[in-house]
């Protein structure tokens, strides 16, 4: 995808009000992460023109505090 499309893209975002952060983790991709109600969207234009989305999608569980000692437990070191 040419730079051109990817500005189209976040042009269109911005229309619609959808609320987005530019980031990079691959060395060879800019990631666009998207949060909209209940998902999160990634999506990497790669520099060999593919692209790549991951949507995160809730199950629309909310948890109290005690869910804090969980992220603690399983994914701290």
């Amino acid at each position: 995808m040419e730079i051109k499309a990817i500005i189209n893209f976040l042009n269109k975002l911005e229309g619609s009000n959808i609320f987005y952060k530019l980031s990079k983790v691959r060395n060879e991709a800019i990631l666009v992460e998207i949060a909209v109600p209940g998902q999160r969207w990634e999506i990497e234009f790669m520099e060999d023109g593919t692209v790549e989305i991951e949507k995160f999608i809730s199950d629309g569980e909310y948890y109290d505090v005690k869910e804090i000692e969980r992220l603690y437990k399983d994914f701290i070191d």
